[in-house]
């Protein structure tokens, strides 16, 4: 019988699947794991949490490690004038259990006293987990910080959390007497672990990249991490080890250290996370030497979670009678939530668009709206109704994303049938994609590495209107089971690019969606059905995860 990475009383809940029998542990910033347990900002979170609960379903002998954020992210509310407000609260999970296990890690000059809380996976359907954090009476009031806030604005501290995770993860690892045969850095945020494994091989890069893999999620090389190297030093980022050989290992030059670069030099196999990522991961890493090898696992979203039992069987039954009042009834629920928010009472039979992710700049959140005419057109159609919302968390400190949230919210003031919600997290996204006819996702092309959340809007019977980027390209068949805009001549300007996706938007609700969506109904759910037969299996995290350890692992 397979063994358990983790000794008793950490072992998995059941017995290893001899074909994941290999050992692994997944370092990750954040975990989207449960609504009541706040310790993720977005995307990578909930990506994060899929694998775990396809991990434990498929019984792979691996093992989560992350950070007990006891501030979490941030709880996003109202101000006064309906704009977004932000609020850190600290918050205490009973479901975690305090292992008991303290040590201590060098930052900053300082011994700084690291504790660990263990999630059993029974708890929610994962693997083991493990949360760490410095939130301890032991620390003074500036080291307990480091593990309050997910994704810290001060970049001194940003550097703390990184080496807790990293540093602290693998020092976990030596408390509880395992090593594990793969190390996965989901992104480079926990890349000291690798300077960690180093220094135990006395300098000896090739036992680093016998264990190390490395996941990127960014699709530009400006949008990497990077930092001064003396800053890094200072840190204890990379442990007690020599500049020489950390330089050695990670082939960086100068002053700037850039994190997913070492990454790809101490690691024996990368992936991006979509087919159109991996070519733009391989073409942009091209031209550094000593890379691994960069192929491509495409993200996916655990179907169990996400799925609706009353949509999954009218789908398996072929049922579109009872898919349609199904999904009125998930509508209605949804707009109750709306109500609650906002004061607006939507139509639970009107053609419904929902956009929802996080908001950044090249997601373009507030694309559809940027021709005021065309927007108020759209939303004034008195015969066929359109109804649209929006929802996402910016970056507390991304005052560009802030403002695009709030103009939004101004923009739809004078609307009854446009809404802007807050407080986007698991559930609030489960209601969204329940309720939602037609997905919204406009990102520039070639910017997002894979996103998500359309896999579970599809899953749940919302149609994908999307821009032909990231794991769309390997879904989507353009008046089958999505609708495509087009894409844009890349020699246009910036300006002439979103100007071109707006009226490839624009064009497809007028012309295709909304005549087809209440005059041809039957059409429409034939798309409905087709997109909720084909985004499962291969979007599922079970393909993901078996993927892993298949491809990238072995």
């Amino acid at each position: 019988m397979t063994k358990s990475l983790l000794p008793a009383p950490y072992a998995h809940p059941y017995e290893i699947d001899p074909k994941y029998a290999k050992s692994a542990v997944y370092f990750c910033c954040e975990f989207a794991i449960d609504q009541s347990f706040k310790i993720y900002s977005g995307g990578l979170g909930f990506l994060a949490g899929s694998h775990m609960r396809s991990a434990a379903a498929l019984k792979q002998n691996l093992v989560g490690i992350g950070v007990y954020w006891t501030c979490g992210y941030y709880n996003q509310t109202r101000g006064e004038g309906r704009e977004m407000a932000v609020q850190f609260r600290s918050k205490e999970y009973a479901f975690l259990q305090d292992t008991g296990i303290r040590f201590q890690i060098p930052i900053y000059g300082k011994q700084v006293w690291v504790g660990a809380h263990f999630l059993p996976g029974e708890v929610f359907g994962t693997v083991p987990m493990f949360f760490l954090t410095t939130d301890l009476p032991e620390n003074d009031a500036d080291d307990r910080q480091i593990t309050q806030r997910l994704y810290d604005n001060d970049p001194y501290r940003r550097i703390a959390q990184y080496t807790v995770l990293g540093a602290g993860g693998a020092r976990l690892l030596e408390e509880l007497k395992v090593d594990p045969e793969v190390w996965h850095l989901n992104e480079a945020h926990a890349l000291s672990a690798a300077f960690r494994v180093l220094e135990r091989f006395k300098g000896d890069v090739k036992e680093v990249k016998k264990r190390f893999v490395f996941t990127t999620h960014t699709p530009e090389e400006a949008g990497n991490e990077k930092h001064e190297f003396e800053l890094l030093k200072k840190a204890s980022f990379f442990g007690s080890l020599d500049e020489a050989t950390v330089r050695k290992a990670t082939g960086i030059e100068g002053d700037t250290f850039n994190h997913s670069l070492a990454a790809l030099r101490m690691s024996r196999a990368a992936n991006g996370v979509s087919k159109l990522h991996g070519e733009v991961s391989r073409k942009m890493w091209g031209g550094y030497d000593d890379i691994c090898s960069i192929g491509h696992v495409t993200n996916a979203q655990n179907a169990q979670y996400w799925k609706d039992r009353g949509l999954e069987r009218a789908r398996v039954n072929k049922d579109t009678e009872f898919l349609a009042e199904r999904k009125k009834e998930l509508r209605q629920q949804l707009f109750r939530l709306v109500a609650d928010q906002t004061g607006k009472l939507l139509d639970p039979k009107a053609l419904t668009i929902v956009w929802a992710r996080r908001f950044a700049g090249y997601k373009r959140a507030d694309l559809i709206t940027r021709d005021e005419k065309l927007f108020r057109e759209l939303l004034n159609i008195s015969d066929r109704p359109v109804q649209i919302i929006w929802a996402g968390k910016p970056f507390p400190f991304d005052y560009g994303a802030i403002h695009t949230f709030n103009h939004l919210v101004r923009l739809t003031k004078d609307y009854p049938n446009a809404s802007v919600v807050v407080g986007y997290e698991l559930e609030i996204s489960r209601q969204l994609k329940y309720g939602a006819d037609i997905w919204l996702n406009n990102p520039v092309v070639t910017r997002e590495a894979s996103g998500t959340s359309g896999m579970t809007a599809a899953m749940n019977a919302a149609v994908n209107l999307s821009t032909f980027d990231g794991w769309v390209c390997e879904f989507a068949k353009d008046g089958h089971n999505s609708f495509i805009v087009p894409p844009a001549d890349p020699s246009l300007t910036p300006e002439e690019r979103d100007r071109h996706d707006l009226l490839g938007i624009h064009r497809i609700l007028r012309e295709t969606v909304i005549p087809m969506f209440y005059d041809r109904p039957d059409d429409w759910w034939n798309i409905v059905l087709n997109s909720m037969n084909e985004v499962v299996p291969f979007f599922d995290s079970d393909r993901m995860a078996d993927e892993y350890y298949t491809s990238i692992y072995k």
